[in-house]
């Protein structure tokens, strides 16, 4: 069975019932919209060519030392920070959990080889390219967040431990990415400006646009299987 729980009378439907409902498929639709412009925005980071930001300097010092692949590296950190969220913050993966980790990536594929994606040459280019990014990043994470199918799992830490110790999304967010920065200088990952730009502005962005956007701090799904 699957829990409905959109504002009103909480109603228990089947999954052939919640399929046939209207609001479920626009939730999916917004969904999508929101990890195309995640896809694009990290596309706009990565030309921007100043850095990588923490998570995926993470994962390319993994992938050296391990051997794995960048792919299998970050789909496994995204596997274990699912787990512990579940398990440490209560936040429940849904729908959009997964196709965060299986959908973003084919975007930055095929939008990095689109003629019109811009690549920055030089310093000062690069830096306005990557600012928006993080803005762009920051719009898709409140669009697909806000159809309430759950969270990546990166942003359902940041949001389960802002909410576990009692602090601000950006306070929340900015821990976890120079934890991440840290830990990825530490195992010889590549540090450049930009890394350090997403580390330390993604938290506001990200804050600033759940509340533009009105997206509650609570990246739980709506249609739970009970």
């Amino acid at each position: 069975m699957i829990e409905a729980s959109h504002p009103g009378p909480v109603r228990r439907l089947s999954v052939v019932e919640i399929l046939r409902t209207r609001s479920f498929w626009w939730d999916v639709a917004r969904l999508q919209v929101g990890l195309f412009l995640f896809g694009l925005a990290i596309a706009l980071m990565l030309e921007a060519k100043i850095g990588l930001d923490p998570w995926s300097s993470f994962h390319e010092a993994l992938s050296v030392r391990s051997g794995l692949s960048f792919g299998r590296i970050s789909q496994g950190v995204g596997l274990i920070l699912i787990v512990f969220s579940r398990l440490a913050l209560e936040v429940r993966p849904g729908f959009a959990t997964i196709c965060n980790m299986l959908i973003i990536g084919p975007w930055v594929d095929l939008l990095r080889i689109q003629p019109w994606l811009p690549t920055a040459d030089g310093t000062w280019t690069g830096v306005l390219q990557f600012t928006v990014g993080i803005l762009v990043i920051g719009a898709g994470t409140a669009v697909y967040i806000g159809a309430r199918l759950g969270a990546g799992p990166r942003d359902g830490l940041a949001m389960g431990l802002s909410r576990r110790i009692d602090t601000s999304l950006r306070r929340a967010r900015i821990g976890v990415e120079v934890t991440v920065l840290a830990a990825a200088a530490f195992l010889g990952g590549s540090i450049g400006l930009g890394t350090l730009m997403f580390a330390v502005l993604m938290g506001p962005t990200m804050q600033a646009s759940l509340k533009l956007f009105a997206v509650p701090n609570d990246p739980s799904p709506v249609h739970r299987i009970k």
